[in-house]
């Protein structure tokens, strides 16, 4: 690729990779991050704060690129991706495998600045973030798969502060897993119309009239597991004011869906973002007040 294809794909690529959506990225981020401040019972050290904050966006930059490709056959059939850049022909399948490897190597190259721990949970990484695209056509429960890649970041965060992988690693892991099932069911109703027309599967679709219902029992596991991790951790009541907030934005989101409408459920998957901030403010400002005794 010449350096003037490559101008002429680069706002294709951005598209490809929703550089300029970063809702994905901040979704993966907040998980990664309590699970930081849990690991470091406080601050963690910056050079693992920036290997995760980079790694973050150029995984679910690659992720999206990968899932592109998977989906290429099926984009230009839904209302919400058929202007995407690979059913539009802007961009090739090659384009697309070319650049979902090269932003996993560079994720890849930082955590060779960690350690041997985290580099072997990074290969379990690549593995989630490939199958997870597929999943879609062979099972409803592609967002259960979506929310253990996202989650990963949890145990590898736990590995590369503190060389370990605790209980209550595996604990927030769950939470962070549930949390990501129950927004991507959200976003999986906008297209639910076009998904049963072009048989992909989906949680939304399997859970049909129970839908909210049911992602209100994930969320509300969501909050309970992280409950127990601040019990866990000795956190102080800053933390569990955070739930109390998140708990409040998760009802909100609830009630503004009750019509099912689509801009409503995308507007409803997109608030999961200020849940995992109030989780994560909650978190670091216990930590600052309230700093753990070693």
């Amino acid at each position: 690729m010449t350096t003037t294809d490559l101008r002429n794909k680069w706002p294709h690529l951005v598209t490809l990779t929703r550089i300029n959506r970063p809702i994905g990225i901040l979704l993966l981020l907040w998980p990664m991050l309590w699970a930081l401040w849990f690991a470091a019972d406080g601050v963690p050290r910056l050079s693992v704060l920036v290997i995760f904050v980079l790694g973050t966006m150029l995984t679910r930059s690659a992720g999206c690129a990968i899932n592109d490709f998977a989906d290429r056959k099926w984009d230009g059939q839904v209302a919400r991706t058929k202007h995407r850049p690979l059913p539009n022909g802007d961009l090739s399948s090659m384009d697309a495998l070319i650049t979902t490897a090269v932003l996993m190597l560079l994720a890849f190259v930082l955590v060779l600045f960690t350690n041997a721990l985290t580099i072997k949970l990074s290969l379990v990484a690549l593995f989630l973030a490939i199958l997870y695209p597929f999943t879609k056509r062979i099972t409803h429960w592609p967002q259960l798969f979506l929310g253990l890649a996202f989650a990963w970041a949890v145990p590898m965060a736990f590995a590369a502060q503190s060389h370990s992988i605790p209980v209550t690693a595996w604990g927030v892991y769950l939470a962070a897993v549930i949390w990501a099932l129950a927004y991507d069911t959200l976003y999986a109703m906008v297209d639910r119309d076009d998904d049963l027309k072009v048989e992909i599967k989906s949680t939304a679709i399997l859970f049909g009239q129970y839908d909210l219902v049911l992602v209100g029992v994930a969320q509300t596991t969501t909050l309970c597991l992280m409950l127990v991790a601040g019990h866990w951790h000795e956190r102080g009541l800053m933390y569990f004011l955070g739930l109390v907030v998140a708990a409040g934005l998760i009802a909100q989101q609830l009630h503004s869906c009750r019509d099912r409408d689509r801009d409503a459920c995308f507007q409803a998957f997109l608030n999961n973002h200020f849940v995992g901030m109030a989780i994560f403010s909650g978190l670091a400002i216990d930590y600052a007040i309230n700093p753990a005794i070693n």
